[in-house]
């Protein structure tokens, strides 16, 4: 029998032998799948070389303003490109300043609707519920800063800076604006991170088992302690997750920022002033710079994006991950 044909027996079991060019470390058993996961490791290994480059190009072009500035650039909070006078300060506070009141509209309702959606909501629904959430997180964020600027900023002009003013005052809320301000940068970047909030917060809260909430309800629980015992307790790494991703998303925003955050570099409690962000400074003056020491200091506001950015995914899909582990889906 030729090489084609012949049959070889490997414990009782008749199996056609190998082609005759099928050789060396072909014959090697399980050599596919070792192929295959060398091929999806080295791309998922291409990530983490971009990632890296993207780091190190940013490192070296801060180079000039890091020799000429030193550490005071992340202390000082002059910003004058014409006496090349940088400082990061007004721009990390307008950052965090923004994104932080975002958290703090954003993360009660993500939270509520999620476990509206996964505990009480019909089943019928639930799929239009989802399906609207993940329109929004289609939206560009230029669309949606076009809609702050004409829509927004107009409403809280007219209506929510004034009533804020009276019922809370100084020294966050001191004078009416004209609508571009960090209060709101921080209601429009609610509006952006609460799908990334309700998408993780329910994959989270359906990762508990059933024998959870099962337990609470035969011990005569109502439904609101078999939410805070049975699914709330055990998903709240998970929670904490799905917040700070939604902070990664609020950190990096750009356009929608840039539109109705004011872009004036300040240091100010009052949250109706305008101020300016790390991304939004990026995107309003890197076209325009001149001189290294200018740009070097837009890529260090960049590298510093992105260290804080980062820390966070990594932390939060550190949580997400130690949730999905300890309570697997029933």
């Amino acid at each position: 029998m030729n090489a084609l044909n012949e049959q070889e027996v490997d414990g009782g079991a008749v199996k056609p032998a190998l082609p005759f060019f099928l050789f060396g470390k072909f014959k090697e058993v399980g050599f596919g799948d070792k192929l295959f996961r060398g091929i999806t490791g080295f791309f998922a290994f291409l990530i983490l070389v971009l990632a890296l480059m993207t780091f190190l190009a940013l490192w070296v072009n801060s180079g000039p303003c890091f020799k000429a500035i030193g550490w005071k650039f992340l202390i000082s909070s002059e910003w004058d490109p014409i006496q090349q006078k940088f400082g990061a300060v007004p721009f990390v506070y307008g950052t965090l300043v923004s994104s932080f009141l975002a958290l703090l509209i954003a993360t009660p309702l993500g939270l509520g609707i999620s476990l509206f959606l996964t505990e009480l909501a019909p089943l019928n629904l639930r799929t239009p519920v989802a399906f609207i959430v993940d329109i929004l997180a289609a939206i560009p964020s230029v669309v949606y800063g076009l809609w702050g600027m004409f829509v927004l900023a107009p409403i809280m002009q007219a209506y929510v800076d004034p009533v804020m003013v009276k019922v809370i005052g100084g020294p966050f809320f001191v004078t009416t604006s004209i609508g571009l301000s960090f209060f709101t940068a921080g209601v429009i970047l609610s509006i952006m991170i609460l799908p990334t909030i309700i998408v993780i917060s329910r994959e989270v809260f359906e990762a508990v088992p059933n024998v959870y909430r099962e337990s609470a309800k035969a011990l005569g629980a109502t439904d609101w302690e078999t939410i805070q015992l049975s699914v709330l307790k055990p998903s709240k790494p998970g929670v904490v997750g799905a917040v700070m991703l939604g902070l990664g998303r609020a950190l990096g925003e750009t356009m929608a920022v840039t539109m109705v955050i004011g872009n004036m570099a300040q240091v100010t409690p009052n949250l109706l002033a305008p101020g300016h962000s790390m991304a939004s400074v990026i995107a309003n003056e890197f076209t325009e710079a001149t001189g290294d020491v200018y740009l070097a200091a837009l890529s260090e506001i960049g590298l510093l994006l992105m260290v804080i950015t980062l820390v966070l995914n990594i932390a939060a899909h550190l949580l997400v991950w130690f949730t999905t582990r300890n309570y697997g889906r029933a």
